[in-house]
């Protein structure tokens, strides 16, 4: 049960994990490859234009990047610019993100469902299915499982 509350699998693409907890990294990482891991604080991202900046600098958005939620989608499910097989997202302190603007929190987390969710998936000689973007959040243990609900939230959705 404790083993529950520090990793949930909410996704091939979406995990949630508390301090001590992980994912193996057999759920992460293709069997060859290269890997780009960007980390991301959520501490660092108490408004809109501050977790835009984030991701902006971090994965090293093109020039184009709009500056809104629509647009770090868009360039979630791209990439291109990363010369990478494999892309990992680490958030830590994600409950911190956004707290005090739950319009935009929804909309952060909405993009990171929707850019996981439109990521191909490559089947393993052991059977596993992996996404091309991983995504990590981290939080601490009274957050995970109102988070991992509200990620859950988004299954079933329509992606447009």
């Amino acid at each position: 049960m404790k083993e529950e509350a520090l990793a949930s699998h909410i996704a091939p693409w979406m995990h949630v994990i508390t301090a001590g907890g992980g994912v193996p990294l057999n759920e992460l990482l293709p069997v060859s490859g290269s890997v780009y891991v960007a980390r991301l604080n959520g501490q660092d991202m108490p408004d809109e234009m501050s977790a835009l900046q984030q991701f902006w600098e971090v994965l090293k958005f093109p020039e184009y990047f709009g500056w809104n939620w629509h647009a770090l989608y868009d360039c979630l499910r791209d990439l291109e610019w990363l010369s990478s097989d494999h892309h990992v997202l680490i958030i830590e302190s994600v409950e911190m993100a956004l707290s005090e603007d739950e319009v935009a929190r929804e909309e952060f987390f909405r993009s990171l469902w929707r850019a996981g969710q439109r990521w191909s998936y490559v089947k393993r000689p052991e059977g596993v299915t992996l996404s091309k973007l991983s995504i990590v959040l981290s939080c601490d243990e009274e957050s995970a499982s109102s988070l991992a609900r509200r990620l859950r939230g988004f299954q079933g959705q329509s992606n447009f």
